[in-house]
Order: structure tokens, then C-alpha cells, then sequence
């Protein structure tokens, strides 16, 4: 049992901790302030992290992180929107490149727009674009190079003849990365369309965005590319590629604006893509004509995820027209498209050659289509030098499974070649709404060949319903590329 003494010393010690209710209010409100201020001290650090070269502190994944790093106002860029900074993004690059080989090395561009003309990318070489910077293309002829056409289409597509450089190229390169935290590039391609509208490039082809040739282990991410003169993304004759996350916007009446297309390319993956355009949204290639044909380098091992689409005068992935040189294993799957012209569309020709086979699509959505499946056997361009006649294209095995559509003109046309039709073509589980006021004809096939199961309405008569209820084959094993994992990197 306690005694008095040490009774009156516990009540002593509670009486000198006891505090009035105003004096108690008045220490919790301070101490929450104190809370608050300490909260918002350290966000204020964290927001203004800085790396040691003064730029706040990015985070990104990829397929490789660089141990040195560099910002493009260190070789005299100014983001001014009218200085010429061609020379600095040269002057970078070429600085830089010595250091790749010592673990890789990055350039940031920060906020600001940075006008320049065509410049080329190193190996082991990440292009970091920032939020609030703007790769400005320039609208001078004389900052892009003249080039010789690709091997495997013999002139450029504009004209017969040589190409402008692309704004951002690369060949010959080894783990190349483009990203951003939603940095854009703008291709301030107005200048080039009225050009080209008007006739002017009689000889030569408008620069691309992005091309990387003969390379390895590509990544193309989490940037927005505007107003590209022609075709957006261009990897050709590359292996182990990556596009993701990359929002594609040009006019919806812009001439040859296609999103992303791999070409003669090995073991691609293009996913979480957004595409307004006023072509294809996604155009796999292999090469024109005889010139395809002689290179022999198929499109293979292609897959396509969540990708949602508009335009309305093109595909949402078309395959040609240009594939001589073979596409085959292509899976495309979890597609929006909206307000596009049709979803998978093929395109080939006499005297392509090459062939499109083993296709296989599901899980699409879309909404207000001219077609939901087209297949055009008469494709009818071909380079000036002329072309075999006698090179006939092979397509077959086209699989396409689980898909609706709503507010469609007509469900398909799928036009094959007298003497050489399309041959094993799957349909299975697909439903079409019509518009208000659809084609007569819903079903326009000719040489053609295949089967369909569970779909609205009611195919043609070269895709019969044959016994019992079937799903179109999609492969359940993975190609290598998805398979990846990218490393967090910072810089």
C-alpha cells in the first residue's frame, strides 16, 4: 500500500501537468500547424528535387537505365521557339556519344520549345522529353538532309526519287530510347501538306517524325507527337522494339499522317497508344514491290494492345499496302475505334508478292464505321520503275474473333484476287449494329474463302456457318517482347 507521502506527490505531479481547456486548445492548434508546415516544407523539397545538373529529378522505366546524363542547355539550346538549335542537338549528341559506352547516357530537354531540323540518335542513348518542352520541327528544307530511299521500296513515297532525313533518326543502333513524362514533339507539318497538295515535291518525299533503321532494342514512350509532315513512327528493319504510351494527333484531312508503322520489323510491341490521324492509325509494312521482294525482310512477331483509334478516311491497322517482303504473326488485341473507316484493313496488289498470314484479332469495340473488315486485292500503286505481274500475293489464315460495332455502314468488303483468293478466313462471335442507313449490300466478298460462326449479320455466302459453334484461333503463348519488364530509371 502506498503511503500519504507518496499520495500527495502523484496528485502534486497531475495538478503541475494539468492544463486549462483554452491553453490546451491553443497547444493542439499549434502543434497542427506545425504538422501542416512540416508536410508542406517537405513537399516543397520533394517537388523541387534536383539532380545535379539543376533539373528537377525525373523518373521513368525503360529498357535501360544511363549512368551519365546531360540537358540540352549545356550546348547552347535556346527555348526560345525561333533559334535554330540543330546545331546543339548535333553538338550534344556528338559529345555524348564517347560516354554511351560507359553505361549508357541521357539528354534531357527541358520545358521550353526547342526548334531544330534533322538530327541522329546514338546506341546505349536515351532522349528524355520533358513535361512542358516542345520539339519544334523546323520548316526549313535546308535543315534536312537529303537521303537515299529505303532499300526495300526503291524511292520514296511521295515521289520517285531521294527523302528528307527524318526529324529524329537513327541507324545502326543498339539500345535507343525516346520518352518523356508527356513531352511532345510537334512536326509543324501545315508547310509540308500544302506542298505537297499543291505538287510541290515532284522529286523528293517529306521528312518523317521518328525513323530508326537497322537497329536493336528500341523504345519509343510516353510522348505526344503532333502535326508530323508524313508518317509519325517509323522503325524499319529493326528487332526487339517497343511503342507505348505514345499519343499520336494530327488533322483528320492530313495527307499520309500515319501513327505507327513497323516495318520489315522482328518481335515489336505497341500498346497503350492513342492515334488521331488522317491516315492509318497503324500501318504494318515490308517493303514495295520488287524492291520488297529482293530485301526479304517480313514483319513478324507484331503484337498490338489497347490502341484506341480515329480516322475516319483510313484503318485502324491496316497491313500493306507495302508487303512484299511478308507480314506474318501479328496479334492484335483490346482495339477502340471510333469514327475510323474500317478496323483491320489489307491491302495488296498484283506484283506485290510477299504475303499476309497468320493474323489473329479480337477483342475490339467500335463505334461508327464505313467497314468493320476490309480486304482489297487491287491496291493499284506501285513504284515508277515498274513491278512483276507475275508476283502474286499470298494472304491467308486472317483470324478476327469477339467484336462489336455500332452505327456501321457495311460490315465488310473483302475484295481477293481472280485466280489467287484470300484463303482461311476465320470470323467467330461478332456483333454489327447498322447505321440508319447501311449499304444494301452488307456483305460484299469476291474470291474470298473461309468460315464464320456466331456472327451478326448473317456473312456471305464464302464464310458459311459450319457445324457446331467455334472460336477463331489467337495464340495463347506470348511473343518475346512482351516478356520484357523495364527497369525504373531516373535522372
Amino acid at each position: 500500500m502506498k503511503n500519504q507521502s507518496q499520495i500527495q506527490n502523484n496528485k502534486s505531479n497531475q495538478m503541475e501537468f494539468s492544463l486549462k481547456p483554452s491553453t490546451l486548445k491553443m497547444v493542439r492548434t499549434s502543434f497542427c500547424i506545425l504538422v501542416v508546415l512540416a508536410i508542406s516544407s517537405f513537399q516543397m523539397m520533394e517537388s523541387r528535387d534536383l539532380s545535379s545538373k539543376g533539373h528537377e529529378k525525373i523518373q521513368y522505366t525503360a529498357l535501360n537505365c544511363r549512368k551519365h546524363t546531360a540537358v540540352l542547355t549545356e550546348f547552347g539550346a535556346v527555348g526560345d521557339g525561333k533559334t535554330s538549335n540543330t546545331k546543339a542537338f548535333k553538338e550534344a549528341i556528338t559529345k555524348l556519344a564517347p560516354k554511351a559506352a560507359d553505361g549508357g547516357v541521357q539528354l534531357i530537354v527541358p520545358p521550353g520549345k526547342w526548334l531544330t531540323g534533322s538530327f541522329n540518335l546514338t546506341s546505349h542513348f536515351t532522349l528524355f522529353i520533358q513535361k512542358g518542352a516542345t520539339i519544334l520541327a523546323s520548316q526549313d528544307e535546308s535543315e534536312y538532309p537529303v537521303v537515299a530511299p529505303l532499300p526495300s521500296y526503291g524511292q520514296g513515297r511521295d515521289a520517285a526519287g531521294p527523302t528528307f532525313a527524318s526529324l529524329i533518326s537513327g541507324t545502326n543502333l543498339t539500345d535507343v530510347v525516346i520518352t518523356g513524362n508527356n513531352g511532345t514533339i510537334n512536326g509543324q507539318g501545315k508547310y509540308w501538306w500544302v506542298k505537297y497538295r499543291s505538287g510541290g515535291f515532284k522529286s523528293i518525299t517529306r521528312p518523317y517524325t521518328i525513323e530508326i533503321m537497322f537497329s536493336q532494342n528500341v523504345q519509343i514512350s510516353n510522348i505526344t507527337i503532333i502535326d508530323s509532315p508524313a508518317w509519325n513512327i517509323h522503325p524499319v528493319y529493326c528487332s526487339n522494339v517497343i511503342v507505348k504510351g505514345v499519343t499520336i494527333l494530327a488533322p483528320i484531312d492530313s495527307p499520309n499522317t500515319d501513327g505507327i508503322n513497323p516495318d520489315s520489323c522482328t518481335n515489336t510491341l505497341i500498346e497503350d497508344c492513342y492515334v488521331v490521324s488522317g491516315d492509318d492509325c497503324i500501318a504494318v509494312k515490308s517493303g514495295w514491290d520488287q524492291f520488297g521482294i529482293k530485301v526479304a525482310m517480313p514483319t513478324q512477331q507484331l503484337s498490338i494492345r489497347r490502341l484506341t483509334c480515329i480516322s475516319p478516311d483510313s484503318a485502324g491497322i491496316a497491313l500493306g499496302s507495302e508487303m512484299s517482303g511478308g507480314i506474318k504473326d501479328v496479334r492484335i488485341e483490346d482495339i477502340t475505334l471510333l469514327q475510323t473507316q474500317s478496323a483491320i484493313r489489307i491491302k495488296t496488289a498484283v506484283g506485290r508478292g510477299g504475303y499476309v498470314k497468320d493474323i489473329f484479332a479480337r477483342r475490339f469495340t467500335m463505334k461508327t464505321m464505313k467497314y468493320v473488315f476490309w480486304m482489297s486485292g487491287a491496291y493499284n500503286q506501285h513504284p515508277v520503275s515498274g513491278y512483276d505481274p507475275k508476283a502474286m500475293p499470298e494472304i491467308t489464315n486472317i483470324n478476327y474473333r469477339d467484336m462489336t460495332a455500332d452505327n456501321v455502314t457495311q460490315p465488310a468488303r473483302l475484295d481477293g484476287l481472280k485466280n489467287d483468293p484470300f484463303t482461311k478466313i476465320c470470323m467467330s462471335n461478332i456483333n454489327i449494329a447498322l447505321a440508319a442507313e447501311p449499304k444494301k449490300l452488307l456483305w460484299n466478298c469476291t474470291d474470298i474463302s473461309g468460315v464464320s460462326s456466331k456472327v451478326t449479320p448473317k456473312p456471305c455466302s464464302l464464310l458459311p456457318e459450319k457445324g457446331a459453334p467455334v472460336d477463331c484461333a489467337f495464340p495463347v503463348d506470348k511473343i518475346p517482347i512482351e516478356s520484357v519488364v523495364l527497369n525504373k530509371c531516373s535522372a
